[in-house]
């Protein structure tokens, strides 16, 4: 932690401005945060470690939803970890982000009328460079606005040099273990990015397309198979069946025609045909279809490609120059015109994959590239899950993990981008292949040439909890935060990013896992349930929102949503709400300091304290039982919803309204109750501070005078607890509920005051009538005083006298008016539930509703029924 002399912490003060400005509040706390170094992380100190890593955003993007929602939960887990003691690194950084910054970079030149082309690679590259000094990496300002307290002198990139330096060593070492190979292989393809690109770039949507079905061979030696891609049949090798179809066994081995061609192709029998779909027959074209390259390496069938990277036929004959949505149609109007068209459905809706960067449909392309052997790496990925080195949060993800892991196929790693790491191969003139590791010369002369391609951005995202801590060297940081403690990451990378590191944390780093634990939350949606998309008209910019109601408040939202694995939904009204509770939370703490509250001393003894005092202190100690246990099970929802409704519900509502007596009266009681609130100020800001931290900060260092609630101790259970006391003020809470139940079922004013009797004699009630009276507006009873309505609750006896303060027989006649309705409408709903016809042909729903009537209709007439019975005599 750093020392600046110039920031001294604030004079302590008991005054706070009437209302919580949270623009006024935020920037400057966060700065002042920085500039003493309370995030950054240690090496040399002797604590424990605590290590999250960000999940780096792209260096094009900007704060999203998304990203204020994860960072929140991290933010809030490193926070309470610091004010634990532990030496705590949140490490930031970004990802360069191949693909996405190479289209930003590349649509600028476009707008001078240039291409990369013109500018050649270098010059390229180095104006990629040169955005990212003048434009990238804006989400970094952002996420200070959201708080995060992150070591911001730790600051990583994907492509600096140290990061650079750790993928070139990796690389190296899965080459010389024969890890990483290259070969011809299907890959995703964009036909406008001109690159490979990974599954996660894929996004899939249903498109409107054409099922074709045609005719191959002619007569008894004819079969039909079925396609949305009519064009890729320039490329077909085979036609395939099951081997059990008897409808085609006799064509097995056989050879059939294929139109508009002057070639003629095998009939194989492959146990991946599905005899159920379609015809039971598929054409197979291996160099243009997943699937069907692997019947075609199964089968010994050459792969043809008919289209260059530009999805444009290259086959010869009349479609060659054809974009492949011209020659779809062409070859379709073909095959008609020579009448091997047997069926065609339009549309056809299915689902097709598009370039996640530029929409574009994706083309499955056979191509030269490079490859990682994932077999032994993901079988290690899967042993760490299995063997209990890494737990993964809920445990129902298990499940999803394995079926990734257990089942992967090789990682295509290479991509024909400019921007990136660059392959660290050099090719000979005479075919030499050479990998050059960091600290190596690559070899010169004429006719060598170093591999044009740059590595999948997954590939150096993959070695970020170990990269950003300095290796390949053996560095302090390694030694200390090496493994992370846990990964908070959404269940939607878990295949992509999450099990990439895995393998590659247990490969470089001697079969250390790279963390510890693997807590996944769900994604952020709307409040019905819906994806955000900017299509949709949905997605909300979480900074408009902050400016709005505060970063508290959003983050609060976020919080109270966030269900291990579940989806979050969240709207404006809820953000709203939040922004009442920081309001709350400011002027419950104006309250306190304005009446004495004080942290000043030791608590008092509890023999000195009243049930009140002890009854909030034994409720504090429980909630910092359960916020330690939800924290430790990553309950987020849990551990806020506790704190929202303790802060709200017991401090606000029953311990600062009961205690106001007690500080009007004075006296050594009122010492004793304000050092109690005190108390629980301070300690419920501490347990609200991971994840509402700048309303907090400035609530806690006025009410303490402390330097920052950053570095404060963590609030530990102290073991009391007082059933006895608890049991008490539940029975005062009792009363007064009850009792304001029924003033309002009565139609009273919250304010009018009403002569009551209390009974409280030999009850634990008795020391409360102050109070009870005080809350409730009763007045003392008085010489005419005359009981008409008594309550009997908790053991004790209210009884009000209400003769000049309601007028009894229109309220009779108002209620017996209600009864009516409510006798009428459960009349109603009984004799629909009883019609068996009805409920044979009624929705489910309908039923329900009708049901739901029931039960209100029944409820009313209780509630009816009970306020008739406590009205006087008119």
């Amino acid at each position: 932690m750093t020392e600046n002399a110039s920031q001294q912490p604030p004079a302590p003060t008991t005054e706070l401005p009437t209302q919580y400005a949270p623009a006024d509040v935020e920037g400057p706390l966060y700065e002042r945060w920085v500039e003493r170094g309370y995030f950054e992380a240690d090496a040399k100190s002797d604590k424990p470690p605590y290590t999250v890593v960000i999940p780096p955003p792209n260096v094009t993007g900007s704060l999203h939803l998304g990203h204020a929602f994860e960072h929140t939960l991290i933010d809030a887990l490193t926070r309470r970890k610091r004010m634990q003691g532990h030496e705590t690194l949140w490490q930031p950084g970004m990802d360069h982000a191949g693909i996405a910054t190479q289209n930003v970079v590349e649509r600028e030149l476009a707008k001078e009328g240039k291409s990369r082309h013109d500018l050649g690679r270098e010059a390229f590259v180095e104006r990629v460079w040169q955005w990212k000094a003048e434009s990238g990496g804006q989400i970094s300002g952002q996420m200070r606005r959201l708080g995060d307290g992150v070591a911001w002198s730790r600051e990583r990139f994907t492509m600096d040099e140290g990061l650079s330096q750790a993928v070139q060593t990796i690389f190296k070492r899965l080459y010389d273990d024969e890890l990483i190979y290259r070969a011809e292989r299907i890959i995703n393809w964009c036909p406008r990015c001109l690159t490979a690109i990974s599954d996660i770039e894929v996004e899939y949507q249903d498109d409107d397309g054409e099922l074709v079905s045609m005719r191959y061979g002619d007569r008894d030696d004819s079969i039909v198979v079925a396609t949305t891609r009519a064009e890729t049949m320039l490329g077909d090798t085979a036609v395939a069946v099951h081997p059990d179809d008897e409808r085609y066994r006799h064509l097995v081995g056989t050879l059939v025609k294929l139109p508009l061609t002057d070639r003629s192709i095998p009939v194989v029998a492959d146990e991946h045909v599905d005899p159920e779909f379609g015809t039971g027959a598929v054409k197979v074209t291996p160099a243009h279809d997943p699937n069907d390259f692997e019947i075609g390496q199964r089968h010994g069938l050459p792969s043809l490609t008919i289209m260059d990277e530009h999805a444009v036929i290259t086959a010869h004959g009349p479609f060659q120059g054809l974009d492949r949505l011209e020659a779809r149609s062409a070859i379709v109007a073909a095959l008609r015109a020579e009448g091997r068209i047997v069926a065609e459905k339009r549309p056809y809706v299915h689902s097709v994959g598009h370039c996640s960067r530029c929409k574009t449909t994706i083309e499955p392309r056979l191509s030269m590239q490079w490859w990682v052997k994932v077999g032994p790496l993901a079988k290690a990925a899967g042993d760490a899950v299995r063997d209990g080195r890494v737990t993964i949060h809920p445990q129902e993800m298990e499940k999803r993990y394995f079926d990734w892991v257990d089942n992967l196929h090789d990682w295509c790693i290479s991509r024909q981008l400019w921007w990136g790491h660059r392959i660290p191969v050099w090719y000979g003139p005479d075919g030499e292949v050479v990998c050059v590791g960091p600290d190596e010369q690559p070899p010169s002369g004429e006719g060598w040439r170093q591999d044009t391609d740059v590595l999948d951005t997954w590939f150096s995202s993959g070695l970020w909890p170990f990269s950003t801590l300095g290796w390949p060297e053996r560095t302090e940081s390694l030694a200390k935060f090496y493994p992370n403690s846990v990964l908070v990451t959404g269940y939607d990378i878990l295949f992509f990013w999450v099990a990439r590191m895995m393998m590659f944390g247990l490969y470089a780093m001697d079969g250390t896992p790279p963390f510890h634990t693997i807590a996944l939350h769900g994604m952020v949606r709307d409040q019905f349930g819906k994806k955000m998309s900017k299509s949709f008209g949905n997605a909300v910019n979480p900074l408009d929102w902050m400016d709005k109601y505060g970063s508290d408040a959003l983050r609060f939202t976020l919080a109270r949503g966030a269900n291990p694995g579940v989806d979050v939904p969240i709207g404006e009204d809820w953000v709203q709400g939040s922004r009442n509770f920081a309001n709350k939370l400011w002027n419950a703490t104006r309250f306190a300091l304005m009446n004495g509250a004080t942290v000043e001393g030791p608590l008092p003894e509890p023999s000195a304290m009243s049930s009140t005092d002890r009854w909030i202190l034994s409720r504090l100690n429980s909630v910092v039982a359960e916020v330690d246990a939800y924290y430790d099970d990553y309950q987020f929802a849990k551990l806020s919803d506790t704190l929202f409704h303790f802060a709200w519900d017991e401090v606000f509502d029953w311990y600062v309204e009961l205690s106001k007596t007690v500080f009007q009266a004075g006296g050594e009681p009122a010492k004793v109750s304000q050092r109690v609130l005190g108390e629980v100020l301070d300690v419920t800001l501490k347990l609200l501070h991971p994840v509402v931290p700048f309303v907090t900060e400035t609530l806690w260092t006025t009410l303490t005078g402390g330097e920052s609630i950053v570095i404060a101790d963590w609030p530990a259970d102290s073991g009391f607890r007082d059933a006895a006391a608890e049991r008490e003020i539940s029975s005062l809470q009792s009363v007064i509920t009850e009792v304001r139940r029924f003033r309002a079922d009565q139609g009273l004013q919250p304010g009018q005051r009403v002569p009551a009797r209390l009974t409280l004699d030999g009850t634990s009630l008795a020391p409360h009538e102050t109070a009870i009276r005080q809350l409730l507006r009763l007045q003392p009873e008085g010489d005419s005083f005359t009981a008409t309505a008594t309550l009997p609750v908790a053991g004790a006896e209210v009884a009000l006298d209400l003769s000049g303060t309601i007028d009894v027989a229109a309220e009779r006649k108002r209620l017996a008016k209600d009864l009516a309705a409510a006798e009428k409408e459960k009349a109603q709903a009984t004799a629909k539930l009883g019609n068996e016809a009805f409920l044979a042909k009624a929705p489910d729903q309908v039923v329900d509703k009708i049901r739901t009537r029931l039960a209100k209709a029944e409820e009313d007439i209780t509630r009816i029924q009970s306020q008739l019975e406590k009205l006087p005599p008119a």
